[in-house]
């Protein structure tokens, strides 16, 4: 099993993975990321007011011991169309 990193990006903040996970698979890695980010999005609409969100961007970036394996990537728009 590989162990891999899963960075948390926040705007311009980035918080380093520093204990990693062993995964079996690069599906498995896709997944725990896809799970971790929108559990990152749903911990930013809790903390912050929806407005104070849009448009920002938040991103969980994986790698392991070789680098970079994959970016996985959220941006929250709003459009409001009545005041």
């Amino acid at each position: 099993m590989r162990r891999y990193y899963f960075d948390l990006r926040y705007g311009d903040e980035i918080t380093s993975d520093e204990v990693g996970l062993e995964l079996l698979s690069i599906e498995r890695v896709q997944q725990e990321a896809a799970y971790s980010l929108a559990d990152m999005a749903k911990d930013a609409f809790r903390r912050h007011h929806a407005v104070d969100v849009a448009g920002r961007q938040m991103a969980i970036e994986v790698r392991d011991d070789d680098g970079l394996v994959l970016k996985a990537r959220f941006t929250f728009d709003m459009d409001r169309t009545r005041t």
